[in-house]
Formats: C-alpha cells, sequence, structure tokens
C-alpha cells in the first residue's frame, strides 16, 4: 500500500498506558503536511537545507534552551526534505519535575518566550508537549516569513519510538546520520528507487 500521510496519521500511536514524561530517549519522526518538500534537497548525499529547514533546526535546539526536562544533541537530529527525525531525552530536573523509572535503561552516557506552548490536556514537560511546542514554533516562524498565516507546516500525528537499549541507541544513531545519504530508499521519499524498511528496532525494543 503506497503511504498516505493523512491516512496512516489519523488515529493515535502512541504507546498505550504509557507515561511520555518519563526520563528516557525517544526517537521522533515528524512530517510535514501532505509530505510537502518544504525544507531543502539532498544533493550527493547531504542534505541542503533552505530558510525554512533552517527555522526547522533552530527551533528544535531551541527547545532544550527553555524547557529544562529536554536535552538534545547535535549528532542525534536531521532536518529532512518533507521530515525530520530526531531522539529526545527527557530528563530529571532539579526541582524534581520529572520522576518515574527511566524508559531507556541499556544506554548510557547521555542522560541526557513560550515557545508555541501546549494545550492544557497534554501533561507539561511530557513529550505530546515538547512536540506540539516545537511544531507551533516553526509553523508560526514559517508561515510569517512566506505570508500564509494558518496554514499547515506539519501533519496532525508524529511517530516515536521508546529506546530501551543500547543497541537500538547506536542503531538509530546511525540510522539519522546516515539518512541524507540513504535518502533514494526514504519511504518518506515519493520518488524513492525501492523501500528501504528501517529494521534496526526490534519489536522487544519497544
Amino acid at each position: 500500500m503506497p503511504y498516505d500521510p493523512e491516512k496512516h496519521h489519523r488515529r493515535s500511536i502512541r504507546l498505550r498506558g504509557y507515561d511520555y514524561t518519563r526520563p528516557g530517549a525517544y526517537f521522533l519522526t515528524i512530517c510535514t503536511h501532505r509530505c510537502g518538500h518544504l525544507f531543502g534537497r539532498v544533493v550527493d548525499g547531504e542534505m541542503v537545507l533552505n530558510v525554512f529547514g533552517e527555522i526547522v533546526r533552530e527551533e528544535w535546539f531551541r527547545s532544550a534552551e527553555i524547557r529544562a526536562e529536554i536535552e538534545l544533541f547535535p549528532d542525534e537530529f536531521v532536518v529532512m526534505p518533507n521530515h525530520i527525525h530526531g531522539i529526545v531525552w527527557i530528563v530529571e530536573t532539579d526541582d524534581g519535575g520529572v520522576t518515574g523509572h527511566g524508559a531507556h535503561g541499556g544506554a548510557t552516557g547521555r542522560g541526557a518566550g513560550t515557545h508555541g506552548r501546549a494545550p492544557l490536556h497534554r501533561p507539561p514537560r511530557s513529550l505530546g508537549s515538547f512536540v506540539a511546542g516545537f511544531k507551533s514554533a516553526v509553523t508560526k516562524r514559517i508561515n510569517a516569513h512566506r505570508g500564509t498565516p494558518g496554514a499547515r507546516v506539519w501533519q496532525r500525528n508524529y511517530y516515536e519510538h521508546i529506546i530501551r537499549t543500547q543497541r537500538a541507541l547506536n542503531a538509530i544513531r546511525r540510522y539519522i546520520l546516515y539518512n541524507p545519504w540513504r535518502w533514494y530508499l526514504d519511504r518518506h521519499n515519493p520518488d524513492a528507487i525501492d523501500f528501504d524498511p528501517w529494521g534496526m528496532i526490534q519489536d522487544e525494543d519497544r
């Protein structure tokens, strides 16, 4: 079945019953509205960002500056023509705002304005709150730049994967690093010449 960005994002794809405020590492994929190529293009295996892509990158890392519970790292993030991949670390804060057992028990080495505040029905300091704030900030800046107030930039939902092991973390880091180089096989590329299922995460890692 061909990829349909609207159809495949109509229902929640969060893990039922899971507390997304829990400290740990989370792999995110967020796609543009109707998978439009907004953020630049891949040239010889490297992503060349346009002004919108630069906005996305700036707001991603700004999120960690304004949210004490979030840590982000440059080698764990990539902007592609019509989507982004990134690892988000939710960490303990000095005020005890994030508590619970970590989702990411196996890995070691990284524990880690309004910016478009998330609606109140999302738990504060949660993964969903982070995503909503990031998407809102990017949308506001891009629409201001192109003069399209109210236009959609992102798909309504997003993909996430709870990273539970060091093996999965290492595989996802490699996937992010080589994503531009493998764009010709990327499932989010409408002109892909073949399908490249990213099978680096086993079901038991979820």
